[in-house]
């Protein structure tokens, strides 16, 4: 079998043109890939500085309740304090008429 000039150069010609797209869809493929692959990378490390900044505002949790721990303590403390005091006026209120001696006394002690 004898192939002519012109169908060995028309298939040749071909198999170029075909082998160009092949290699252009690939390179296309690829590009895609890598950029998919760096837009994975830049997510992962956004998350990785998320996480790492989460931890380090959690490792100061102990701390921050201890000392919350003792503001509450005292709070507690001082509305003990507080009632105390409140229930002391309201027993004068109830014996007391309203006397100026007992704003005088109170006021000047």
């Amino acid at each position: 079998m004898e192939y002519t000039i012109e169908a060995v150069t028309t298939v040749w010609g071909i198999s170029l043109v075909i082998g160009l797209v092949v290699i252009a869809v690939v390179a296309l493929l690829l590009h895609m890939i890598r950029n998919t692959a760096g837009a994975i990378e830049n997510g992962a490390a956004d998350i990785w500085t998320q996480g790492k900044l989460v931890a380090n505002n959690t490792i100061h949790i102990p701390t921050l309740l201890g000392t919350t721990n003792s503001v509450v303590d005292q709070i507690h403390e001082n509305a003990g304090e507080i009632l105390k005091n409140a229930v002391v006026i309201v027993t004068h209120i109830d014996g007391c008429p309203g006397c100026p001696d007992c704003v005088l006394v109170h006021t000047t002690n």
